[in-house]
């Protein structure tokens, strides 16, 4: 059974649709507004706010704090300077990827630990023999991603300080609605943005002061839709739709290496600790890499209207993310499946992740993938193109 998180109270009145869905167990708007596309041209053009308390929140402290983080990712934590935020994966013994998220140096021995899956046993378990102490604060902490083109404004407003010289992936403390909040220069939306980790007991005094001093900036509250229309063009992956977390993939083929999700830059071989999954990954690496790798893919559109027009019809696209794998040809041959297909509302064009073999990843090379209209199954052409497909200056500037 689903339980609200510490914003639930607002978002109750907002939500009149009543359209929730479950995050973690807990109540995750799907959509406040009457069409998603509101929504994500708030984060396009104005600014949103988005729950994001479900994700899983640890706090890593201790002498061995970043020893204990460098037995299990895959980065080098003693390179992560004070007030800087990695994005990092980690694996299991066969260097499959269990989960990935963000590590922020609090101070020299304390860490902020975020996870889409329950990740507390297993930094445990890795502990042994450290001096290092594991807190779960995910039910302490709620956590808001203010995101979009304005965010700042509103962050400045909110807050009463300047936060221009905050670069991305770093963090600072602040302060909303008379509540200390830490801020960090992150986010899942391919835009300018921040996420506040906020105390629970002050969350309702920070979500009404941002939405007092946002209406000037025309924020709105954004639900998950819009996050994952908004994740897709930025190309950023997602947990149990590009890949299987490793703990619950029950066939092989499930089990994806950073390598095979294009996280292989992430993992650092030359640092001191010995993380688990190393061994599994140097002998991929010296066997030639993983026989598929993660793509861009852009869909024909001509195609996809060619589609329709044999049964009569104007293309009818829906504007969410289509995350069910459909199967990748080559020349009628299966050669992979892509994941995540969607309309960029931006780009404006039909892009979605591909998982094919390694020989395929060339840009420009041509595939086609499988589409349904009215029951006939067909084939769309598509062309692996660069990623991401919408990088924007703001995100970094």
């Amino acid at each position: 059974m689903s339980v609200g998180t510490a914003f639930f109270e607002r978002q109750r009145d907002l939500n009149t649709k009543l359209a929730w869905g479950d995050w973690s167990g807990y109540h995750a708007a799907a959509v406040f507004a009457d069409f998603v596309d509101i929504e994500y041209n708030a984060v396009r053009e104005a600014a949103a706010v988005i729950d994001v308390s479900p994700l899983y929140k640890y706090e890593v402290s201790g002498p061995d704090a970043a020893s204990l983080l460098d037995r299990v990712i895959t980065r080098d934590a003693s390179r992560v300077a004070i007030d800087q935020v990695i994005y990092t994966p980690w694996c299991d013994e066969e260097g499959k990827v269990i989960d990935d998220g963000t590590v922020t140096r609090l101070d020299e021995d304390l860490f902020r630990v975020t996870a889409a899956d329950p990740s507390y046993r297993w930094f445990a378990l890795n502990a042994t023999g450290l001096d290092v102490r594991i807190d779960d604060i995910s039910e302490t902490t709620a956590a808001l991603a203010l995101q979009g083109r304005l965010s700042r404004h509103v962050l400045e407003r909110a807050t009463g300080q300047d936060w221009f010289d905050l670069r991305y992936f770093r963090r600072r403390p602040g302060s909303i609605g008379g509540v200390e909040v830490d801020v960090t220069r992150t986010g899942y939306t391919g835009d300018l943005g921040y996420e506040l980790w906020i105390p629970r007991e002050g969350a309702l005094a920070v979500w009404d002061r941002l939405f007092e001093v946002g209406a000037d900036y025309g924020l709105r509250p954004a639900g998950i839709q819009a996050l994952d229309i908004c994740r897709l063009e930025a190309s950023l992956i997602l947990i149990e739709a590009e890949y299987t977390s490793a703990r619950h993939a029950f066939a092989p083929e499930l089990k994806y290496s950073p390598f095979e999700i294009g996280l292989g830059r992430l993992v650092v071989f030359d640092k001191h600790a010995e993380f688990t999954g190393k061994r599994a990954l140097v002998a991929e690496r010296e066997a030639g890499g993983p026989a598929r790798r993660l793509v861009g893919l852009d869909l024909d559109w001509s195609a996809i209207e060619a589609m329709y027009a044999r049964h009569g019809l104007a293309p009818q696209i829906s504007a969410l993310v289509q995350r069910a794998p459909v199967p990748v040809y080559r020349e009628g041959t299966q050669v992979g499946r892509a994941t995540s297909v969607g309309w960029g509302p931006t780009i404006k064009r039909m892009v979605g992740f591909g998982s094919v073999d390694k020989d395929l990843t060339k840009l420009g090379t041509r595939l086609s993938v499988e589409w349904t209209v009215e029951g006939e199954r067909g084939k769309v052409g598509a062309t692996v193109v660069p990623m991401p497909f919408l990088d924007l200056d703001r995100k970094r500037s």
